[in-house]
């Protein structure tokens, strides 16, 4: 810290800062939002960013660009900014001013990953959406909330047989068709309902991604404002809780997929998994999602949130979907605002306005819990019980390191800065923002050489995100540690910063001292991507009702759009065959269907007994010489080959599509690779003369990677069968695994 001084003239400039503070803080209270249009753009290249500072500083002073919102440049010239009433009368008598007025709701905007993925409300629909009923293996849910108000609805589908678990506070209705709960252990938590109603929320958020009704002006606190809605909006859902405080069970992970399946569910949605991949056979999802396409029911399957680690996947199962997760183009940040009037743009979700322009900033490690036995190297990270109340009450601390949240907060913090860099954005139990390094050491330089260090953090803002989408970094990567050969994720969908509904019997983030009671959330994650994969399922089954699991699974994977590899520079490994379109996968052209026997021929061909293959199968499926496969014989609708490092491997893939386009039509093989990489297809032309006519090729692939190159691992093509109407793509990867 500065050393005090006792020169007047410093407590005159401090005693002056002060009053323009607390001047600030008022004119703050009062600002609105409001809309600066200035006609037509200039000609040429322009800063308008710049430009629109320098006018809000001629009216507000050097804090001007804090003010500032949103730019507009492409087509018009104006912006979007907070001024007072004043302000903005100052600013409408400008030259070069047109107009100037408040910002007002006239027309709704979604909450748009659904809009995102060119998938909106009025997009062609069926009837029989309404007989789609969607099983949720999650938390529960929140029956109350608008996303699942029934108006509108008949009975339940003659097909359910599904029960509403009696419970003294909880009811059914002709949205939510049927709802249970299980915990095996009977050991609760005292913030657990023993009913299928949500106390986490997260059922809730994932089950009104995937069906939740059309809600108007749904958001978190005014953040992510817009109409909220699922994906098949008129599908019903089914409930199985299995989630609690203490976790998911495995015993009642399995005891829901069994009554889902004997209920008649048409798809599940389970946003659950493990630490890391294990074994099918002693994987409780690995062996329901079995039962499951048994039965005709595909499973979606969060990819997990280990990433950007590799072969960090957890749900890896051929028979199920596995969903990475990426953004859309809509992220959100916390500003810093120092003493110094820097301000300085973090990540982070914030409802919270404070009260005051600024507050004391503290550093963590100068606060440490010495009564607790807590020292510096301990504080500085802020975690629980380590800050000293007496020091951080009523101030903002810094920390190094991201935490919950729960260590200010239960200290008396009115906020934190972290110092550590997020591409996402979270909810804290206190208005918290997470700064990259260069900004935390500038934090970190401010308070160290002022006197009374001073800071504010502010309510978050949304901005566009160009670039998206793109695979988030927390999403667990491929390749599949279980079967190197059978790539996995199989897609991507949005699971960063969704708005969906939320448990009331909660609050936004769960913990301790966090006192916010909302209707609708923001939260990230593949437990987010994996219901929006489910609602594309159900929409694809709802006009395909005859249609395997498998089948389904082919027309969301042949249709996705691979992501930019700038942006993904793990490829196909974070977003398997591409990022998610549903429209698209209602018109294939091309699918590669699979039953039992083809999942069983593959078990086999792993190496797997007759014995353990029938843990999975629950019948008498045998191996034998005659069924045994392999992972390249799987009629998958991607390519996966795994080799050695420096060495030619070669791999033959059988696959066998059926004809779901046009009845007669002939696709042309187009194969893309890189050098390294040789794909040769046979035969390269397949003629149809029918719906449903099956052709079978044989893809032979080469791969050589060079094993110097260790930051090049992998080698990406592709395979694409064009009929010129349907193009029908598969990713084929080759990549590299040392030797042991």
């Amino acid at each position: 810290m500065a050393t005090k001084s006792s020169s007047t003239s410093v407590f005159l400039f401090i005693f002056i800062f002060c009053i323009f503070i607390i001047s600030q803080a008022v004119s703050d209270d009062d600002r609105k939002v409001y809309i600066v249009y200035m006609g037509e753009r200039p000609n040429g290249e322009f800063s308008a960013e710049r430009l629109h500072i320098n006018i809000l500083e001629q009216v507000l002073g050097s804090g001007g660009s804090s003010s500032l919102l949103h730019s507009y440049h492409r087509s018009f010239n104006g912006f979007v900014a907070k001024l007072t009433n004043d302000d903005a009368h100052k600013l409408a008598n400008m030259e070069g001013i047109v107009s100037v007025f408040p910002n007002q709701m006239k027309q709704l905007h979604t909450t748009r990953s659904w809009d995102f993925m060119g998938f909106s409300k009025n997009v062609i629909r069926t009837n029989l959406e309404s007989n789609i009923i969607i099983g949720m293996l999650d938390t529960g849910i929140w029956p109350e909330s608008e996303s699942f108000n029934d108006e509108g609805f008949g009975p339940p589908p003659k097909k359910w047989k599904g029960i509403c678990q009696k419970s003294s506070n909880f009811t059914c209705n002709n949205k939510i068709i049927g709802a249970r709960y299980y915990k095996a252990d009977k050991n609760f938590h005292p913030t657990d309902i023993q009913s299928p109603r949500d106390s986490e929320g997260h059922g809730s958020h994932t089950s009104s991604i995937a069906a939740g009704a059309l809600v108007h002006k749904a958001s978190l606190s005014g953040l992510a404002s817009g109409l909220a809605r699922g994906g098949v909006p008129s599908a019903r859902i089914a409930v199985y809780k299995i989630c609690w405080a203490d976790g998911c069970s495995d015993a009642d992970i399995l005891a829901a997929f069994d009554d889902a399946i004997a209920d008649g569910v048409d798809v599940i949605s389970l946003s659950v998994g493990g630490s890391f991949a294990i074994d099918y056979f002693n994987d409780s999802i690995a062996i329901g999602a079995f039962h499951s396409m048994k039965n005709g029911i595909l499973t979606s399957n969060s990819a997990g949130n280990s990433g950007p680690q590799l072969a960090s996947i957890t749900n890896v199962s051929p028979w199920s979907l596995s969903v990475a997760a990426s953004t859309i183009d809509r992220k959100f940040f916390t500003e810093v605002k120092l003493g110094n009037g820097e301000i300085y743009k973090g990540t982070s979700i914030n409802t919270v306005e404070l009260k005051h322009n600024l507050y004391p900033l503290i550093y963590g490690g100068d606060a440490p819990n010495t009564k607790k036995g807590y020292d510096s190297s301990e504080s500085r990270y802020c975690s629980e019980d380590s800050l000293d109340k007496a020091l951080v009450k009523g101030k903002i601390v810094l920390c190094d390191s991201v935490n919950s949240g729960e260590g200010p907060l239960a200290a008396g913090a009115v906020g934190a800065i972290m110092q550590y860099y997020l591409d996402s954005a979270f909810n804290f139990p206190l208005p918290v923002s997470c700064l990259g390094s260069d900004d935390g050491t500038d934090v970190s330089t401010y308070l160290n050489t002022t006197r009374k260090p001073k800071a504010n953090i502010l309510k978050s803002i949304e901005e566009k995100d160009e670039q998206a989408p793109y695979v988030i970094s927390f999403s667990s990567r491929g390749p599949n540690p279980i079967t190197y050969d059978i790539l996995k994720p199989d897609l991507t969908a949005p699971g960063v910063d969704i708005l969906a509904a939320w448990s009331q019997g909660t609050t936004v983030t769960g913990y301790e001292g966090d006192n916010r009671i909302v209707p609708y959330n923001i939260l990230s994650g593949t437990s987010m991507s994996c219901p929006h994969a489910t609602a594309a399922a159900a929409y694809i089954k709802s006009f395909n009702p005859t249609w395997s699991p498998a089948a389904i699974k082919s027309a969301l994977m042949t249709t996705a759009v691979p992501l930019s590899l700038e942006t993904n520079t793990d490829a196909e490994f974070a977003f398997g065959s591409g990022h998610l379109v549903p429209s698209s996968a209602l018109d294939p052209g091309l699918i590669y269907d699979a039953g039992e026997i083809d999942y069983v021929k593959f078990l086999c061909g792993q190496g797997y007994d007759t014995e353990t293959v029938r843990l999975v199968t629950g019948d008498r499926s045998k191996c034998s010489d005659s069924i045994n496969g392999t992972a390249w014989d799987l009629n998958y609708p991607s390519f996966a080959l795994s080799a050695t490092p420096g060495k030619s491997t070669r791999r033959v893939f059988h696959r066998t599509v059926t004809n779901v386009g046009s009845g007669v039509s002939i696709y042309k093989a187009t194969v893309k690779a890189p050098p390294g990489l040789e794909i040769e297809v046979q035969p390269n032309l397949l003629g149809f003369k029918a719906i449903g006519e099956m052709k079978s090729f044989i893809v032979k692939v080469k791969a050589k990677i060079d094993g110097n190159n260790i930051t090049n691992m992998m080698l990406s093509g592709s395979l694409i069968w064009d009929d010129g109407l349907h193009q029908v793509k598969s990713p084929v990867v080759a990549f590299a695994l040392e030797e042991e």
